[in-house]
């Protein structure tokens, strides 16, 4: 029930559900087409994934090649990778937040968001 005892407009309610899916669904592909980078070791190691997480590109300056310490190496690659990741969920709230909150707001329980 509607406060002032009026039933809710059904077809209103249903197409703003889906203009609420069809701009999710664009705010989506956006951030699977978005690259953001994340680095570490002061730039040694970068690496780049797209807004929805997907690791696309990895660099590591010669610099920080040491065969005698690769351990080093991985630890800054995963710090890379992970900075990456943190960029890519910022830019999912920024994108995405604004739809989860038209739809009942953050943890609304809504399959494939983050927050």
């Amino acid at each position: 029930m509607i406060p002032g005892g009026g039933q809710p407009n059904m077809q209103q309610l249903l197409q703003q559900a889906q203009k609420m899916q069809q701009d999710l669904a664009k705010a989506q592909e956006e951030l699977a087409r978005t690259e953001v980078d994340g680095q570490a070791g002061g730039g040694l190691v970068k690496a780049t994934v797209t807004g929805s997480g997907e690791l696309r590109g990895l660099v590591i300056d010669p610099k920080a090649v040491d065969p005698e310490d690769t351990e080093t190496l991985a630890d800054l690659v995963v710090a890379a990778v992970q900075a990456a990741n943190e960029n890519a969920q910022n830019l999912q709230q920024q994108k995405l937040g604004p739809l989860a909150q038209g739809m009942g707001g953050g943890g609304s329980g809504i399959p494939g968001l983050p927050f």
